[in-house]
């Protein structure tokens, strides 16, 4: 997907402290950080949600042992290594900094039984974001305990990329381009112009 067809919305997404917060308080690309760290949905901000229900949940813990990472990608600088979640473990995200990549790389770290995930399709994913600049986690609904809901066609092109086409149940690891999630940085995130951004994505479900 090209980045001009990026919403204007998508940008402003970073700004909220969780997806509990409300829109309103959204700021623009050039706001001073808050005093506390933001979080960045990945996702327009107007349309992701909070899952519920018992069985919603993500695993916050890390793994005891996290063993042979399932992705080792070396990029244009620096490299990068994913072991995907588990049903009671967090993922691992390991950079050696800084990282970058010049195209965008999807990987499957573990294939699901479900349906193929459309392009357009509402997903319910848990999700950990780290800036391969510096190697920080600036995003997580792993750390939230609980998933995101989003419509595919309302994300930042790269994280659409990483999970159109994979079949719900997977975990996918993406690193993708600053043209593919935020070509003009995004401050109160952390993320400055032309920071690659790496993505571990558990899919729990389509429609």
């Amino acid at each position: 997907m090209n980045s001009s067809r990026l919403p204007s919305a998508v940008a402003l997404a970073a700004c909220a402290a969780s997806i509990a917060m409300t829109l309103a308080a959204c700021g623009s690309d050039t706001s001073a950080p808050s005093a506390s760290k933001p979080s960045t949905a990945p996702a327009v901000a107007s349309s992701v949600t909070q899952s519920a229900g018992p069985d919603s949940s993500c695993p916050t813990a890390p793994p005891a042992n996290a063993g042979t990472p399932e992705w080792s990608l070396p990029g244009a600088t620096g490299s990068v290594a994913v072991t995907g979640s588990t049903d009671t473990a967090a993922p691992v995200v390991k950079v050696t900094a800084p990282f970058s990549v010049a195209a965008t790389q999807v990987h499957t770290l573990q294939a699901g039984t479900g349906p193929v995930v459309a392009p357009t399709a509402t997903v319910s994913v848990c999700y950990e974001g780290v800036n391969g600049r510096d190697g920080t986690v600036f995003d997580s609904s792993y750390q939230r305990g609980e998933p995101a809901d989003f419509p595919l066609d309302g994300v930042v092109p790269g994280f659409q990329k990483a999970i159109a086409g994979q079949t719900v149940g997977s975990t996918v690891a993406v690193a993708m381009v600053p043209a593919d999630g935020y070509p003009q940085g995004q401050p109160r995130a952390g993320i400055l112009p032309g920071d690659t951004l790496v993505f571990a994505i558990k899919i729990l479900s389509a429609s």
